[in-house]
């Protein structure tokens, strides 16, 4: 087995492992307002999403940036609590004869910026794999194309649970949004106050 496809194997098992879960949440947060039929709409979000851990993964790995690992670990469950909040005041859009040019979506922005982010985690996990490697650059295109296609299936997989539970048994929408939104939320705030980081920024802050 090459290196390509060995970082390749290595970076789909990190995004589907059940016990680094974050990231999953995150996905699932992104698209638990869209439903299958709206395949183009989530694409584009997780596109958005693509390139802002992209970027982070690679000058990270390449150590041209560098942030503390446990700042990064507090971040991540941030930004799953944070989308998860939002999508509790989602308002889906109403079509008008009026106004003919669509408001921006703002989800596209903060799924990329929120990205870079969880770029940065992706690449202490990478750098770990790597120690003193010299040439990462094919282990850095194969773990992030492993990310992408783990991250394609958990969205098929999830839009389709979606699918079945709005389209075929009826469940509206918005109940859908609530509840996932609202168990996402939770494990986020769990994560947050499971992070070892946490402690050491209030005692800073109070000094």
């Amino acid at each position: 087995m090459s290196d390509f496809q060995a970082y390749f194997l290595l970076g789909f098992e990190h995004i589907t492992d059940a016990n680094g879960y974050d990231h999953i949440l995150f996905i699932m947060a992104l698209c638990s307002i869209y439903t299958l039929v709206e395949f183009k709409k989530v694409f584009i979000l997780v596109t958005a999403f693509t390139i802002g851990h992209s970027i982070t993964l690679a000058l990270a790995t390449l150590n041209i940036v560098s942030i503390a690992p446990d700042l990064i670990e507090l971040l991540i469950p941030i930004t799953i609590l944070m989308t998860a909040f939002a999508n509790f005041f989602y308002k889906p859009p109403v079509f008008s004869f009026i106004q003919k040019s669509p408001k921006v979506n703002y989800r596209y922005p903060v799924a990329l910026g929120f990205g870079l982010i969880h770029g940065m985690g992706f690449s202490n996990y990478l750098r770990a794999l790597l120690g003193g490697e010299a040439d990462i650059v094919y282990p850095l295109l194969g773990f992030n194309l492993g990310l992408e296609i783990g991250q394609l299936i958990i969205v098929v997989v999830f839009l389709s649970l979606s699918f079945v539970l709005v389209e075929i048994l009826r469940v509206t929408k918005l109940t859908w949004n609530l509840i996932i939104s609202g168990i996402i939320a939770g494990m986020a705030i769990s994560l947050i106050f499971q992070n070892e980081y946490l402690p050491s920024l209030f005692n800073t802050a109070a000094n």
